[in-house]
């Protein structure tokens, strides 16, 4: 049986309950290529449930097979675009964590307005996080890590905080390939206050 959810609706808010037979807490990893990160910590964590939101069909595929094989029922994969997820989708409230790992920083100066991590992203977050829910950033652009950072810091609606080491050991498919080049990973964790 897929894991990949197929969305009822493009307008109403997800119903958890039809998603996931247990009501653990929800992390969802948006952009989550083809699913390394999310099913590493989905397998650690089986108490909690996960959502994996990639708009590529092919990455989404990857996922499906890789949350079967390894026998996951807290796993699923949706295919849209992560900035319309969080903005109607996402129930209010329902998230824990929210994990954005290198998502396309769109460099040229004028595609940036297409970056996912923005100055509205902190607002957004904030309604579908619970109380002290954390969202965690990763990127290797350092242009986008400072955009990032001055989004959620100039923002009183969170904290800046660590991650714990357990999270900051498992890497994504990206990363993996960054860190064999020799590219330097930028991370920040903030929590909704």
């Amino acid at each position: 049986m897929s894991a990949i959810y197929e969305l009822e609706s493009l307008v109403q808010r997800l119903d958890l309950s039809r998603i996931f037979a247990s009501s653990g807490p929800l992390e969802v990893e948006l952009g989550s290529g083809d699913g390394s990160f999310l099913v590493k910590h989905a397998s650690r964590h089986p108490e909690r449930n996960f959502l994996g939101i990639e708009r590529l069909l092919g990455r989404l595929n990857k996922m499906d097979r890789k949350i079967r094989r390894a026998g996951l029922t807290n796993v699923r994969g949706v295919r849209i675009e992560s900035g319309y997820f969080l903005r109607y989708l996402l129930p209010i409230k329902a998230a824990a964590a929210l994990h954005i790992y290198f998502p396309d920083p769109w460099p040229k100066r004028r595609h940036r307005h297409h970056r996912l991590v923005n100055e509205q992203f902190p607002s957004l977050a904030h309604a579908v996080l619970r109380p002290q829910g954390r969202v965690y950033l990763r990127t290797d652009d350092l242009d986008y890590f400072e955009q990032m950072q001055r989004s959620f810091g100039s923002n009183s609606l969170f904290k800046e905080v660590s991650a714990p080491a357990e999270l900051d050991a498992r890497s994504t498919d990206f990363e993996g390939d960054f860190q064999k080049k020799g590219v330097t990973i930028l991370r920040a964790a903030f929590e909704k206050t």
